[in-house]
């Protein structure tokens, strides 16, 4: 049926066939790297909660490469904040570092979804361009008819078959695309959330890392010079 098919129908087709590859390839390709991203983001929140400091759950520069990913970056954007920030203002310090926190999450966002808006381009359009090939082959099959002057179903019956071929195929391609996008939508959300929950332990830690700081300075034994002369006044 295909190779008996107008050249329009066979673009149609090839093109939707085409498409359904993309389709499989994008859900191996973005499977694998949203299962790596995630198992790295929960090794990562489990790291951040049995760390003391944001400095003990980084580490040092090869620990920190082996855990990686988008929840150590959280950790280290907030660490090189806080370290800009000295002296300054602990309410100032949480306002930049969750600026940064959030430019971090964005960014991870971004990358996580880059391929999966082609799914659902796939699985809007698919079936309309199937449709399309339908109509222009049944279109050809009425011209046949004219041209032949006869009504023999035995006549347009191929070229109606031929026609239908594209809208079977176009469903085949927007079907699976759809699912597909549906599913990484979850996953992507369930992301999303995993890192949400590494920006509040990167909080947390901070905000007890300032309290610290702040506790220590108020704690800390005044010079004697300073006490003789508050005495005398």
């Amino acid at each position: 049926m295909f190779m008996a098919a107008d050249i329009v129908v066979k673009a149609v087709m090839g093109g939707l066939a085409f498409a359904s590859v993309v389709t499989f390839t994008i859900l191996l390709a973005k499977g694998v790297e949203i299962a790596f991203a995630k198992r790295r983001a929960r090794r990562g929140i489990r790291r951040l909660v049995e760390a003391e400091t944001l400095a003990e759950a980084i580490g040092d520069g090869k620990r920190a490469n082996r855990w990686g990913g988008p929840v150590a970056l959280l950790a280290r954007s907030a660490e090189d904040e806080r370290r800009r920030s000295a002296g300054l203002s602990a309410d100032g310090i949480k306002e930049r570092v969750a600026i940064a926190l959030q430019r971090v999450e964005a960014g991870a966002g971004r990358s996580i979804t880059r391929g999966t808006g082609l799914l659902a381009t796939i699985g809007s359009t698919a079936p309309f361009v199937g449709l399309f090939g339908t109509v222009w082959g049944i279109m050809n099959s009425f011209i046949g008819i004219s041209q032949a002057n006869t009504t023999n179903l035995a006549v347009v019956a191929p070229g109606i078959a031929e026609a239908l071929l594209a809208t079977a195929i176009g469903l085949v391609a927007a079907i699976p695309a759809v699912v597909i996008y549906n599913v990484f939508a979850r996953s992507i959300s369930g992301y999303r959330a995993l890192l949400s929950d590494g920006s509040a332990l990167v909080m947390q830690h901070l905000s007890r890392q300032l309290d610290r700081a702040r506790t220590e300075v108020v704690a800390s034994p005044r010079p004697a010079g300073h006490v003789a002369q508050q005495a005398a006044e």
